[in-house]
Parts: structure tokens; C-alpha cells; sequence
């Protein structure tokens, strides 16, 4: 797989500290949350292992990726059980909804927009685990988070590098920073609470 220089790609936007506290204040309406996500972000990877079972470097990727992101699910889920509470049904998440809206429609069009957008929607969270990793107080918590804020930078970077692996890299770079503009506006137009998103 070919590994595209990251350098040439916009920053994000960074979190705002009111998303941290309106977090921290409802912690298990954000755990509830966050495992829907990772739930989620299980059945795109198999959605796409679906959709692309003639480009093996895809297929490969995202049967692995479908796992790990299963497996977050479960440690989550663990979380949600030794508190106590009931986990909840999942929600719309406007955000990611947003974003799949800017897909474009024709097939080459549609396959390098649909990594790009996984790529910025790992890139987010892990930017947003960071961050929860540096405000816990529970060390034990803060270093779930901490290791899961790797996990999703390793996620989005590969994301950028499969679409490398079928793109040019100007195409990409060029396409990316549209994309991360886009995303920076729906996420500061959304309201802040105690989701992932």
C-alpha cells in the first residue's frame, strides 16, 4: 500500500473546551454513545470489505479494521455493564450523516470520498479521545482513552493511504482539505453535548 506524504493536508479545527465539560458532566450518556460509534464504524468497515471485494487491499483493510473496531465496541460496552447501566439504542449521528451527504455520486468519485470521509471521522475522534484521555482523573480510564485515540490516528492514516493506493496524490490531498473544511463547518454548527459527535 502506498503512503501518502500527510504533511500536505489540512489541520483540524480544534475541539472546543465546552465539548470536554458538557462530556465530562454526563459521562455515561457519552460512553452510551461512544459505543454506538464504535459499533458503527464496525459495520462500515464491512460494508466497504462488501463493496469492494475486487480491490484486495481494501478487502484486506477493512475486514481487519471491522474486527478492531468490534472488539472497541465490546470494551465499551464492558465499561457501560460494570457501572451499572443499561446500554441504549442507537442514535443518528448528524455528523457522520452530514458528511456521507458530500459523497459524490460517480463510482471513482464515490470510492475515494467514501475513505476520505472515514479518514476524517477517525481523525476527529481521535483528536476527541485525546482530549478525554487529558481531562479524566481516573488514570485507569484516561489510558483506555489515551490507547484508543492511537488507535483511531493509526485508522485514519490508513483511510488516506488506501485511497493512495488508487488515486493521485495531488487528487487526494486536494480533495481531503475540501472535505476537512466541510467537516470543521457541520461540526461547529452542531450542538455541543455529551456525544461523540
Amino acid at each position: 500500500m502506498a503512503k501518502i506524504n500527510l504533511r500536505g493536508l489540512v489541520n483540524l479545527d480544534t475541539t472546543q473546551s465546552q465539548w470536554v465539560e458538557a462530556v465530562l458532566a454526563d459521562f455515561n450518556t457519552f460512553l452510551s454513545d461512544h459505543a454506538s460509534a464504535e459499533k458503527k464504524a464496525s459495520g462500515m468497515a464491512l460494508s466497504m470489505a462488501s463493496h469492494y471485494p475486487d480491490r484486495p487491499d481494501i478487502l484486506t483493510a477493512m475486514a481487519d479494521l471491522a474486527i478492531e473496531e468490534l472488539a472497541h465496541y465490546k470494551q465499551v460496552i464492558n465499561l457501560i455493564l460494570k457501572r451499572g447501566l443499561v446500554p441504549q439504542s442507537d442514535r443518528k449521528d448528524n455528523y457522520v450523516a452530514e458528511l456521507n451527504r458530500k459523497a459524490r455520486k460517480g463510482r471513482d468519485e464515490f470510492l475515494l470520498d467514501r475513505l476520505l470521509i472515514a479518514a476524517l471521522i477517525e481523525r476527529r475522534g481521535a483528536e476527541r479521545f485525546e482530549l478525554i484521555a487529558h481531562h479524566l482523573e481516573d488514570t485507569q480510564l484516561a489510558n483506555f482513552y489515551r490507547n484508543l485515540a492511537k488507535s483511531e490516528a493509526r485508522h485514519w492514516v490508513l483511510f488516506v493511504n488506501l485511497a493512495s493506493g488508487n488515486y493521485p496524490e495531488s487528487e487526494i490531498i486536494s480533495r481531503f482539505n475540501e472535505l476537512s473544511e466541510i467537516e470543521n463547518d457541520i461540526l461547529s454548527g452542531l450542538p455541543i453535548s455529551a456525544r461523540l459527535h
